[in-house]
């Protein structure tokens, strides 16, 4: 089928419709007796009285009314994340392949995140487009946009170099798991909401009519996509056990170590990453009886880690807790109430040396250490009942507004942009300005492909985070104080839908920054600079501070070779010397692809051509500055319009 076509179908049939290692050995944990709070859910007799949220925004936000009542869903929005993935499975996906070719290990597993949700959040669109008869569209143009994604994910599965990732750090293990928990859930959500079976008993009976017969078996079919469950489910759970390696009690107190080939470093990024997988493995995972032997180290104690795992087992659910319990008394955040990178262990390489604390904070702030603990927050709440965890979540998400220099309680921007003058940039106010997300790279055209990748992470989770809250099945057991999660679950739509107003000058202003082709740009806040004279930002002045204060970026710039992050060269007659945290894997750490079309190997008339219209392409356009637009910065635009249509316009 012609791409333009395929893009006619995407877009028209939308827009018709708008006129260890952390050994746990105890199995029966309950999850409310893991919290220091009255929760809202309780398994036997509720022992105590929980006490009902008066909300989760602050006073002069909560104070000022805002709308709440049902709307009709803008279906635009749906449009734009339709247009925003189809640009980026057709311009970056080669199935063939089963990948994005352009990504590296970690980035294509949230590339495949990305698509994974975004296919969950149409077939959940669904249900509200084909309720409207007079402009209902033809079932089988539905089904065949989201099985052309779903078998691209699949491809995927075969893609994804497994075996390559099991070598890399933990942080990049956990990509993993993380994605294919929710290529699961959309499984779920895709057979529950349009695959319910109707079967009959009679069905194989003789006494039928064969036309009967024959219909019958055709409308009680499950969905295709339940038999790849069992494949994704055994990947997430081996990976799963491979990253749990990564926790250390020897240091720190507890945390999980970023890279086992550096110096030890506890950072945000993979402690939130193992909460928020390890609540996912408790909450999606489906169970794995395939006992293939994909391990890096085992122990003779280790068998309870590998014996296989069933739905709910409660260690996954004891290492959430456990991982949120060391980050939150970490010292990690700053005084804006943002997480920081994370740890060094000063002198760790000082011979005689017995410092073990964590007391050397890298304050370097990015988007990305903002939003996957909340993914992790939110399982937590489905877990155990308990409303701190919300309440967590939505101060972490209004920091990171107030940070971009947006004000909720009057849904304005803090600056005044009409006072801004040509060629100056607006102040920067932490991790944004113009109330629009930034990561300190963006504005100066300087960010790597794992810094491209940030916003879109934290946008992916912000919408798992504020999705309704909802009461747990009757099959689960789990009791109810009825009217305690009542309030919270309205406090939490509340607070949720104040987030609108940011999410749509958010996506008004990476909509801009789309070229003729539909691809997005790294640095947002260009689309709303259209007063712009002169040439564009440096880090030299872009407004954000790199003084030694706020920390190495190290994710944008490379890790330092000094003996803060690496050690020194082994000595072997010296058995004092410290080394690397002890792990399984070898090999160096996974580099970076450069820009694809490389232009030293042009002809020279054609090289000075090339250089040239690239010299007026930056006079006129700031994202095509360093790596430009490439499926990280495609895949983060598809990530903040998911978040802007379901948060504040899907039904």
């Amino acid at each position: 089928m012609a791409l333009s076509l395929i893009r006619v179908i995407c877009l028209v049939f939308v827009l018709a419709l708008s006129g260890l290692a952390y050994r746990l050995s105890e199995t029966g944990v309950d999850g409310a007796s893991l919290v220091k709070e009255c929760p809202i859910f309780f398994t036997k007799t509720k022992k105590c009285d929980p006490i009902a949220p008066k909300g989760f925004l602050p006073a002069n936000v909560a104070s000022i009314e805002k709308d709440h009542r049902p709307h009709s869903p803008d279906f635009n929005v749906l449009a734009d994340v339709l247009d925003a993935m189809h640009v980026m499975q057709t311009e970056y996906f080669t199935p063939w392949l089963g990948t994005w070719p352009d990504a590296i290990d970690w980035t294509a597993a949230v590339m495949g995140t990305h698509i994974s949700g975004a296919i969950r959040s149409l077939s959940e669109a669904l249900v509200y487009i084909n309720s409207d008869r007079e402009n209902v569209v033809d079932w089988k143009l539905e089904t065949n946009l989201i099985d052309q994604y779903f078998t691209q994910l699949t491809a995927y599965y075969f893609g994804q170099d497994a075996f390559a990732i099991r070598n890399e750090a933990y942080d990049d293990i956990l990509w993993v798991v993380l994605g294919w928990l929710e290529t699961i859930q959309h499984i779920n959500v895709h057979s529950d909401l349009h695959f319910k079976s109707d079967f009959q008993s009679e069905l194989s009976s003789p006494q039928m009519k064969s036309s009967q017969r024959l219909s019958d078996f055709f409308s009680n079919q499950t969905y295709h996509g339940n038999l790849w469950i069992p494949a994704f489910a055994h990947r997430a759970r081996v990976f799963w056990d491979l990253a749990s390696q990564g926790w250390d009690t020897k240091l720190c107190g507890g945390g999980m170590v970023w890279n086992p080939r550096l110096l030890p470093y506890k950072n945000a990024i993979t402690n939130e990453l193992f909460i928020a997988a390890s609540i996912s493995m408790y909450m999606y995972f489906p169970g794995d009886d395939n006992p293939s032997p994909f391990f890096g180290v085992r122990n003779s104690d280790d068998s309870a880690s590998r014996a296989r795992s069933g739905t709910k087992d409660a260690k996954y659910l004891k290492a959430a807790v456990e991982g949120y319990k060391w980050l939150i008394s970490s010292n990690m955040t700053d005084s804006r109430g943002l997480y920081t990178d994370g740890f060094h262990i000063s002198g760790y390489t000082d011979t005689g040396n017995n410092n073990t604390r964590c007391d050397r904070r890298n304050n370097m702030v990015l988007s990305y250490n903002q939003g996957v603990l909340l993914t992790g927050l939110r399982g937590l709440w489905e877990a155990t009942g308990a409303s701190s965890f919300l309440s967590d979540g939505h101060k972490l998400i209004q920091n990171v507004i107030k940070a971009s220099g947006y004000n909720l309680a009057s849904d304005s921007l803090v600056d005044d942009l009409s006072t801004l003058r040509p060629g100056h940039l607006p102040r920067w106010h932490g991790l944004g300005r113009a109330g629009v997300m930034e990561d300190p790279c963006d504005a100066s055209g300087t960010c790597s492909q794992d810094g491209q990748t940030f916003k879109g992470i934290f946008f992916h989770h912000l919408t798992t985070f504020c999705a309704p809250l909802a009461m747990p099945i009757p099959e689960s057991g789990t009791n109810i104080d009825v009217r305690a999660f009542n309030a919270a679950r309205e406090s939490h739509s509340r607070a949720c839908s104040s987030y609108s107003g940011w999410l749509k000058h958010n996506a008004r202003a990476a909509l801009g920054t789309r070229d003729d082709h539909g691809k997005f740009g790294q640095w947002w806040t260009a689309g709303l600079l259209n007063r712009w004279t002169g040439p564009w930002p440096t880090m030299a002045d872009d407004g954000v501070p790199r003084d030694e204060a706020s920390g190495i970026d190290y994710r944008n710039y490379g890790v330092p070779n000094d003996t803060t992050w690496r050690a020194n060269p082994l000595n072997p007659n010296d058995p004092n010397i410290h080394r690397p945290v002890e792990m399984p894997f070898t090999g160096s750490d996974q580099a970076q692809k450069p820009l694809s079309g490389a232009t030293e190997t042009a002809p020279m008339g054609e090289l000075k051509k090339r250089q040239a219209n690239e010299a007026d392409a930056n006079a006129k356009d700031p994202n095509t500055r360093g790596r430009g637009r490439t499926v990280e910065t495609q895949g983060g635009g598809l990530a903040l319009l998911r978040a802007y249509w379901k948060i504040a316009h899907a039904p």
